[in-house]
């Protein structure tokens, strides 16, 4: 029995699973829209279907057959590393061979970020690997065990089970440029988040011993006062050097502008100041780290946009889209890092869908719900085309024309919010239809594809 098994895995180890279903897999890849039906058509009798449950550092999968029987009589668990992943194929390898299964399917539940390496790998290690909605996952989980019950032993066999049934969708890691605008985004992001919690932290110290700070430095972020407030951020530092002394600071940070006539206003705020005297030690050692880091951060966004800026350059037809107004770099490879590769979707609303602009509608009998969209998908791409947006109807005169229409018009008139949402959608229609065709933004076109309903005319 030993041997026989042995025979058998040796041949799934000699045949690599995924080629196996080239054909089909091709077929699907060819179609590039993924149906219910294909995804059903694609798991097959003679599969191995895992379950895999993401952890941070420890991944736990089960195996069933193509009815939902389980395979694998207790959960396996693997380290979120290459012995980890070897034992996992290997474990994979061993239940395919005992219960002649040919091919081999990993679904998995996108967990944050831990899934990525082990995705990759299992790729290129010949394995299929498609991932669940995180949503669905949390809708059946009673329908497994009629309990709220959630836990490493349960879901990776819901995961499977929901494979089986092909409520699964095609896991997608941006490659080259598009990785590279991803990483950057993200990072941009992180930056932009600590830089906020450095501004928060200069604000809380200085309405500690400086109340009057707003008036006396206007905006606290601006190279005036955090050259101040790295050498003399309270009342009795900015006493002891004077006006004088606030010029000086100024000119040795090679700073030009109007700011040098706020030292007077500034010195007399601080001789009336009502601010904390007690503690100033520890609240200057804390406004100085606060206002070197704000600096810091300030530079290294600088860095990361420039780097962004010209990694979007290099996206084929990147500079079409940037021909409209409104729309700069910033906004743009922002939506191209979270959509990637535009080719890999066969229409634009595929990409509204993913992004949780499409509209839903809560229907009943006689009782119709309100329609609003989704906001099931990624959060940051539909929030970079309510950027795009907002800034296109502030300086697009198109687009400011087609928004007063939305608002203004005699049937259906649309709040400005939904005006909006519309017109990120449209955004995202010409944004697609530009990279696709390679074809430049014409304007009057855009307006003449709106349809506008004929006014009706009253008979005498």
């Amino acid at each position: 029995m030993n041997n026989k098994i042995g025979q058998e895995k040796k041949q799934v180890l000699n045949n690599n699973p995924i080629s196996l279903k080239a054909s089909t897999w091709k077929e699907l890849e060819t179609k590039g829209k993924f149906t219910k039906d294909d995804k059903l058509t694609f798991i097959t009798d003679d599969m191995l279907i895992i379950g895999c449950d993401v952890g941070s550092e420890t991944h736990y999968a089960r195996a069933i057959d193509l009815r939902g029987r389980e395979l694998s009589r207790n959960p396996f668990s693997f380290s979120n590393d290459s012995d980890g992943f070897q034992s996992a194929k290997k474990w994979a390898l061993d239940l395919a061979a005992r219960h002649q299964k040919k091919q081999i399917v990993l679904g998995l539940e996108p967990t944050g970020h831990y899934w990525f390496c082990l995705a990759a790998w299992m790729v290129s290690n010949g394995i299929s690997v498609v991932q669940v909605n995180p949503y669905a996952v949390k809708q059946t989980k009673e329908l497994e065990d009629n309990s709220q019950l959630k836990d490493d032993r349960k879901d990776p066999k819901l995961i499977a089970n929901l494979v089986k049934d092909g409520n699964y969708g095609m896991p997608y890691l941006p490659e080259d440029v598009y990785a590279e605008l991803r990483r950057l985004s993200r990072f941009k992001d992180q930056l932009s988040e600590d830089r906020i919690r450095a501004i928060n932290r200069l604000h809380r110290e200085m309405s500690i011993y400086f109340p009057e700070y707003k008036d006396a430095f206007g905006k606290i972020e601006s190279a005036f006062a955090l050259e101040v407030l790295k050498e003399a951020p309270f009342p009795e530092d900015i006493l002891s050097i004077g006006a004088d002394g606030l010029r000086d600071i100024w000119r040795r940070a090679g700073l030009k502008g109007r700011g040098y006539g706020r030292a007077g206003k500034i010195v007399d705020l601080a001789s009336g100041s009502v601010g904390l005297v007690h503690g100033t030690q520890g609240g200057r050692k804390a406004v100085r780290w606060s206002a070197e880091e704000l600096e810091r951060l300030n530079k290294e966004i600088a860095d990361t946009e420039e780097m962004l800026h010209i990694r979007c350059r290099e996206i084929p037809s990147a500079s079409n889209v940037l021909e409209i107004r409104g729309i700069g770099e910033n906004i743009l490879s922002g939506i191209l890092s979270e959509m990637g590769d535009i080719s890999r979707f066969d229409d634009a609303k595929e990409i509204q869908k993913m992004s949780g602009l499409s509209l839903v509608s809560s229907s009943s009998g006689k009782h119709r719900g309100d329609t609003k969209i989704s906001r099931r998908g990624r959060k940051r791409l539909r929030y970079w085309l309510f950027q795009a947006a907002r800034s296109s109807v502030a300086h697009a005169d198109e687009f400011r024309a087609l928004h007063i229409y939305y608002t203004t018009r005699k049937e259906n008139p649309l709040k400005k919010m939904q005006s909006l949402i519309v017109i990120a959608c449209k955004l995202l229609r010409i944004i697609y239809m530009l990279l696709r065709t390679r074809r430049s933004y014409d304007p009057s076109r855009m307006l003449g594809d709106i349809h506008r309903p004929a006014e009706k005319t009253s008979v005498a």
